[in-house]
């Protein structure tokens, strides 16, 4: 999706992604990453008595892989240009398999030989259920522009 210059896109275009299956190893590498060792990632007795009654993956990793399951070039992505509406919305647990699906809602030209792309970003698990839902923008080159330009 994020592998053409800022003119071919259209609001309204959509792209879905292939599967990831979130494991325990992702778990346990992103805790080691991120220094986030919370009880409800990490410990299956402490997690057995919650409401999901099983250890859940943390957001902020779905939502990682969830990026790099995005279909990028550097020949066209300048930069990731934020994130907002964020939110968590179901949980994710080892052994669910996430995709990614994306829609275009707005395009601005920044008249510098980029231009800013909006998505609307849903980050699915195999039963269709939206995990985290977010608004997405990249910094796109225009035609002709270099993968240098800002």
């Amino acid at each position: 999706m994020l592998n053409k210059p800022f003119e071919q896109f259209e609001i309204g275009e959509t792209w879905t992604s292939h599967g990831r299956t979130i494991t325990e190893s992702d778990l346990v590498n992103f805790a080691g990453v991120s220094g986030d060792f919370f009880p409800l990632h990490m410990d299956s007795e402490y997690a057995k008595n919650t409401r999901f009654k099983q250890r859940i993956a943390h957001g902020m990793l779905v939502l990682s892989i969830g990026t790099g399951l995005l279909d990028m070039s550097p020949k066209t992505v300048v930069a990731f240009y934020g994130i907002e509406k964020l939110r968590f919305l179901q949980p994710t647990f080892i052994g669910d398999t996430i995709h990614l699906e994306l829609r275009v809602t707005d395009l601005a030209d920044k008249g510098n030989g980029t231009g800013v792309v909006t998505f609307q970003q849903k980050i699915k698990k195999q039963t269709g259920a939206t995990v985290i839902a977010a608004e997405y923008k990249f910094l796109i080159n225009t035609e002709g522009a270099s993968e240098k330009s800002f």
